[in-house]
């Protein structure tokens, strides 16, 4: 009986260590224990396009989907991207070329084509309709830009009762048409109907930032290129914003986070932090560690990720320096769905991205809260993610 009961103690034992060994990653120096994780879909990849506001917008609501014990799904980012395209042209002519017509767009955008037109499963409208098997859009996006920008000149004197049906056919000829009807598990859909049928309500989810050119607790339209549609965020001081983030995902809640990647600490394997290059500025055992050594020596630490290398304390007006001199730009959106700590107990968040299962971690990050905080644009979250005190504040029922 003892021996049996050892073996099964010691059994216990190694499932414990293996199970430990699975929420472990590790990079170099740098090892990443998981705290707390939400399920995600499968990583996607939007290969040779400008379309994460898509792709990130999607696995966000098909994490909600689960969330709401609707089941897995597969759904159409090409659905959202086609006819968003559609609305952006109508705006153009409209605005007689003063809006910003390019290939990205706002995560408010997805949730209204959400809302207008509906939602198809991927299988139903996968965007591939020109010969490859990967997403290439360069020549669609160029092909869209030239039609519109030629139709802006008004050749005729006015615009004939065709040039919508000229650009849908430029979309539907790369993208595939929008299906009007289409049968998913069984059963006969619209993509409203569709949409219906999956409940969710585009109205529950909100979008929040934290500038301060603009009152906090208030709401503005973010002056970014992208977005076109001029949707609006509420305004947060830095310190309530971060809440934000374990809030939600303490309740179940992921984040859409929009961001700006294009800094060197956001490295291309899985890793994305503020590096502190300036000793002077390090504080206790880090400024102890890393005297004596020159800026360039702790880049290419970084850059190896041999060692953990402190971060920078960012605070608001760091936030409104680079937003205002235009170092933080709407680079690229993508779907924060964990928590994680590495071995100095420095906070991470678990972000899914959506280029292919690229990086150390097949596709999902580690981003430094503190770079979370310095290079956050904006995210949506549902409202009931938000805590009560805030939402108060904001006004938001």
């Amino acid at each position: 009986m003892k021996k049996l009961l050892s073996g099964a103690i010691l059994f216990a034992f190694f499932l414990l260590s293996l199970n430990a060994q699975e929420k472990t990653k590790t990079n170099g120096g740098y090892q990443f224990n998981v705290v707390k994780e939400l399920p995600v879909t499968s990583v996607k990849n939007q290969s040779r396009t400008s379309t994460c506001w898509s792709f990130s917008a999607i696995s966000f609501l098909e994490s909600e989907l689960i969330r709401l014990g609707k089941g897995e799904h597969n759904l159409s980012e090409m659905f959202i991207v086609s006819n968003a395209y559609f609305d952006k042209a109508d705006k153009y002519i409209r605005t007689s070329g003063n809006i910003n017509f390019a290939p990205g767009s706002s995560f408010g955008d997805a949730l209204t084509i959400w809302k207008s037109y509906g939602i198809v499963p991927d299988n139903a409208m996968p965007g591939l309709n020109y010969g490859e098997n990967i997403h290439i859009h360069n020549e669609m996006d160029a092909a869209l830009s030239g039609y519109i920008n030629a139709l802006l000149k008004n050749p005729n004197g006015k615009y004939s009762t065709a040039w919508k049906d000229g650009f849908r056919g430029i979309l539907d000829a790369y993208l595939g048409k929008v299906p009007q009807k289409f049968s998913y598990n069984g059963k006969e859909y619209t993509p409203k109907s569709f949409a219906a049928e999956l409940g969710i309500v585009p109205e529950d989810y909100v979008s929040i930032t934290s500038y301060n050119h603009h009152p906090f607790y208030g709401e503005f339209a973010l002056e970014i290129p992208d977005n076109w549609r001029w949707d609006r965020s509420y305004n947060l001081p830095i310190e309530e914003f971060m809440q934000i983030f374990d809030f939600a995902i303490e309740k179940g809640f992921t984040v859409l986070w929009g961001s700006d990647v294009s800094e060197k600490g956001f490295t291309r394997r899985g890793v994305a932090i503020v590096p502190e290059t300036e000793v002077a500025n390090m504080s206790g055992s880090d400024q102890q560690r890393w005297l004596g050594v020159t800026k360039s020596e702790i880049d290419a630490k970084f850059s190896t990720l041999e060692q953990i290398v402190p971060e920078k304390v960012i605070t608001q007006n760091d936030r409104q320096i680079a937003f205002d001199n235009g170092q933080t730009t709407d680079d690229h959106g993508m779907h924060i769905y964990g928590v994680a700590k590495d071995q100095n107990g420095n906070k991470y968040y678990l972000v899914k991205n959506s280029w292919g299962e690229t990086g150390d971690y097949k596709g999902i990050w580690y981003v430094s809260e503190t770079f979370v905080k310095y290079k956050t644009m904006n995210i949506v979250v549902h409202k009931n993610s938000i805590p009560a005190n805030i939402k108060s504040k904001l006004g938001i029922k």
